[in-house]
């Protein structure tokens, strides 16, 4: 269902941002000593930095770092913060939201977290003091700092590359849904011993939901055994080219993977014939995403497509609709995905 046309965000306790002054009332000091703390931290004796650093925190304070009558004004700044800046996937959202923003006067504040939600909430309290018109984050995940920021923050938000409950606007695909797809495609041909093999996935939550739905086909199947291979380092090719040597040496019977990303499956299928194992003969091989790399390797990899590009298209749109107060239609929009069969499975 549709928004009404002033598309009002979802409420987010609906409370007036806080304030310095807020700040000295939690910490029981001055307003001068809590500018004084901003200005010259090491003027400030240990112990009050530590009840100024705590009462920052409850409160969820950002500082504006626009100083006078600009202070209160949005720049024409928008802050985008993804998990990285050398993976080819957040590229292609980036170059979405680019295309968009800067066609309407807007300019991007990249960040990159390395999947570390302690350093979005440094990012995020350094970007938002500097006025900016909204934000785009990716993912629905966030510490509970950043969400105390995030709630008191009354500039429009829009996260991406998942679907869920969000703090305002939502733009992705179901990656629950796209583990289910993958794993009901390899079942459909004849696969029955499949793994799946990730890395790091308590870092990169989004590829274990795809394992969950990786599960759920299982289950569905009457296969209720559903082996995971995480490995510890994210190496991409090179450790897909780790998972497959691995399964294959532990596990001779398995006859698919079902990777978490195209990189680590293409990693796999390039060490395949130094292995002299046969894709997808002896073993067949799934990937995620729809990199180009796939699309040139010897068999073509099987992968889900995800809608990188339009994704950030269609996170930008929204989030500028709602700094011009215009209608947003649904705050969480699903782009879907898209399965393209390759000769890998």
């Amino acid at each position: 269902m549709s928004n009404p046309p002033s598309s009002p965000r979802r409420s987010r306790k609906g409370a007036m941002q806080p304030t310095l002054n807020d700040v000295a009332r939690e910490a029981g000091v001055s307003s001068i000593t809590v500018s004084r703390y901003f200005n010259s931290p090491d003027s400030v004796r240990e112990a009050t930095r530590i009840k100024v650093e705590a009462a920052i925190e409850k409160v969820g304070y950002v500082r504006n770092m626009i100083a006078g009558s600009l202070a209160s004004a949005s720049s024409r700044v928008i802050p985008v913060i993804v998990p990285s800046l050398s993976n080819v996937v957040f590229i292609d959202v980036i170059k979405g939201l680019q295309d968009e923003f800067e066609a309407h006067g807007y300019q991007l504040l990249l960040g990159k977290t390395d999947y570390d939600l302690a350093r979005e909430t440094q990012l995020i309290r350094t970007f938002l003091g500097w006025s900016a018109a909204g934000l785009v984050v990716t993912g629905l995940r966030h510490d509970d700092a950043t969400r105390q920021i995030l709630e008191n923050w009354n500039q429009p938000i829009v996260e991406i590359m998942e679907l869920g409950e969000g703090l305002d606007l939502n733009v992705g695909m179901d990656h629950v849904a796209a583990g289910r797809a993958m794993t009901e495609h390899l079942l459909a041909r004849g696969y029955r011993t499949i793994h799946f093999a990730g890395a790091e996935l308590d870092r990169d939550y989004r590829a274990a939901m795809r394992y969950a739905g990786h599960r759920e086909a299982l289950a569905a199947a009457g296969i209720e055994d559903a082996p995971l291979l995480d490995l510890p380092v994210r190496q991409q090719m090179t450790s897909g080219a780790q998972a497959l040597e691995r399964i294959k040496a532990t596990f001779p019977d398995c006859d698919a993977i079902h990777f978490a990303n195209d990189d680590m499956a293409c990693g796999a299928i390039l060490a395949a014939a130094r292995l002299g194992v046969r894709i997808p003969d002896d073993i067949a091989i799934a990937g995620f995403n729809g990199l180009p790399i796939g699309e040139h390797v010897t068999p073509r990899l099987t992968t889900i497509v995800s809608p990188r590009e339009q994704i950030g298209r269609m996170a930008a749109r929204k989030l500028l609709a709602r700094i011009n107060g215009e209608p947003v239609g649904e705050l969480s929009h699903d782009l879907g995905f898209t399965l393209r069969a390759g000769g890998s499975t």
